[in-house]
């Protein structure tokens, strides 16, 4: 479980394919303190730590983590980091599972101010569990939907607002247009819809 509050930006520093990707991610992170087993979110995807030193830890990324989620899985590529929440921690942002549900690509990037105003789109499968000022995680950072436009279709636009610190601390700050990036929609909603759907059934 998690709250969508980055605490570090890691870098990929290598990928092994064995089978799985065994991947090495750069860490600020005292490993000293995370367990083998530990589970960390890297962009939104929960992972579990299978090795470690100093300054890194290493996470096997099996081929349907790969096949569902955002192109991230290269060396070099930053990764948004959050530890997995504990018990009497703060919860800052929203219960964020570390379940990717899908991909939304960037339409537009727009200065408003100091922040930017980001648009997305999403595929149909996604577009109903996104609300205007309800909360969503992309690229494992939580944020607050400012408007929702539906279209003709069945996919959905969406816009977020991204203030100078959370530029700063994650690597949103760094999304072009036409890139991907892992979505993971607000858990209460999940569970409204699975309600809607048995009571249509009944």
């Amino acid at each position: 479980m998690f709250t969508g509050i980055v605490t570090d930006i890691g870098t990929i520093e290598r990928i092994e394919q064995r089978g799985d990707l065994r991947v090495r991610i750069a860490t600020a992170y005292d490993t000293g303190t995370v367990d083998l087993g530990a589970s960390i979110a890297c962009s939104g995807v929960c992972l579990t730590v299978v090795d470690k030193g100093p300054g890194w830890f290493a996470v096997d990324v099996s081929g349907e983590t790969v096949s569902r989620t955002a192109d991230q899985w290269g060396e070099g590529r930053k990764l948004n980091l959050e530890r997995a929440l504990k018990l009497g921690d703060e919860l800052g942002g929203h219960i964020v599972t570390g379940h990717v549900d899908g991909v939304g690509a960037v339409l537009g990037v727009c200065p408003e101010g100091e922040s930017k105003r980001i648009g997305f789109s999403v595929p149909s499968s996604l577009a109903p569990f996104i609300a205007p000022k309800g909360s969503i995680t992309i690229d494992g950072v939580s944020l607050t939907v400012n408007e929702v436009t539906d279209q003709p279709d069945g996919t959905a636009h969406f816009a977020i607002n991204l203030i100078p610190h959370t530029q700063a601390v994650t690597t949103l700050g760094e999304l072009v247009p036409g890139q991907v990036v892992n979505l993971e929609i607000d858990v209460l909603a999940r569970y409204l819809q699975r309600m809607e759907a048995r009571r249509g059934q009944s």
